[in-house]
């Protein structure tokens, strides 16, 4: 393939698209003959409705159709390729949190590279066109006509065909990239820890307008619950976070999704502790401790007051500055906003 690294890095930091981006609009990415399909299809349907006026001229007849047909095939397939480039967020100024995401979830250097081919495609697309479309306008002769609108069909049919892996990545790549959470990065964030069932998701309903999928037993979050609290000019944006900070290789996307949240969004958290023995306190409290790594501010709220045991409620307030109340807590966040 004729692109190389330097195209690709070029077109990597010309990007300037805003850091945040809904991942779930990326539109399907076809294989190659779709778009070649598409393209002479309409380039035939745009050679049709040339007009000329009464000329005994047929080599120029022919000619204009041939010069529609070629321009309207390269206006279609360059529209496809930056297309596909345009819906793609700039790596140079996407947000840490999604930058590592991508990295995560993805093969990073493919995908750069993958965009890289498919802006050469474009860029070598118009190159053959301007060429081709010289040649036509110099050529006098019927055969030597159709041959150079064949010719230029023939050059950018074989540069679709060299980037189809790079489609079929891009693909692949879209269709992860889709159940990416959608997260104001620049925006005031707290997330929700604990163990799975403890009550982060019912907390997370209780603070916002948010209903969010809530099951009764662990691990069936399919993505991050993210639910918005307001006071005056003061938001806060809460993120449900699932998964108990496992080694991170071990984690499945979602988990992962989380994790990195905490680390790059949150500028403070809730753990939620369940006393009712859902699971054991001294694994809640391990999960609790793994939380200083993240050095950040961190609310202790305990889920299911009601049912919890008055004295084993008593004898964890020894251990634990914690609180149990909707209205104190949501006062408590908004005051963590600095004025």
């Amino acid at each position: 393939m004729e692109f190389c690294s330097i195209i690709t890095t070029n077109y990597i930091n010309s990007l300037s698209f805003p850091i945040a981006m809904n991942f779930q609009d990326l539109k399907k990415i076809e294989k190659p003959d779709f778009y070649l399909d598409v393209a002479f299809r309409k380039a035939n349907e745009a050679a049709s409705k040339v007009k000329l006026k009464q000329t005994k001229d047929k080599e120029r007849k022919i000619k204009e159709i041939e010069l529609q047909k070629i321009d309207t095939a390269k206006q279609v397939l360059v529209n496809y390729l930056e297309g596909i480039l345009k819906a793609y967020p700039s790596f140079r100024h996407l947000d840490e949190f999604y930058l590592e995401l991508v990295k995560c979830t993805l093969d990073y250097p493919k995908l750069k590279k993958s965009l890289g081919a498919v802006n050469w495609c474009s860029k070598k697309t118009t190159l053959f066109f301007r060429k081709y479309n010289r040649l036509l306008r110099k050529s006098t002769k019927i055969k030597e006509i159709h041959d150079i609108k064949k010719a230029y069909y023939g050059r950018v049919s074989s540069l679709f065909k060299q980037i189809e892996d790079n489609l079929s990545y891009l693909e692949e790549a879209r269709r992860v990239m889709r159940n990416y959470p959608t997260l104001k990065t620049s925006m005031f964030t707290v997330c929700i820890t604990g163990f799975p069932n403890v009550g982060k998701t019912t907390l997370l309903s209780k603070l916002t307008s948010s209903q969010p999928e809530i099951d009764s037993y662990p691990f069936t979050t399919k993505t991050l619950n993210v639910g918005y609290l307001k006071e005056g000019y003061k938001k806060i944006q809460l993120v449900d976070t699932p998964g108990t900070l496992n080694r991170f290789n071990k984690m499945n996307n979602i988990e992962k999704q989380a994790y990195l949240a905490i680390e790059h969004l949150a500028d403070a958290i809730i753990y939620v502790f369940d006393l009712t023995e859902a699971y054991p306190i001294a694994d809640q409290t391990r999960l609790f401790e793994k939380l200083k790594d993240f050095n950040k501010n961190t609310i202790v709220f305990v889920s299911k007051k009601d049912i919890t045991d008055k004295k084993m409620l008593d004898k964890f307030k020894q251990s634990y500055k914690m609180l149990t109340d909707i209205e104190e807590l949501k006062q408590q966040l908004f005051g963590l906003i600095q004025e």
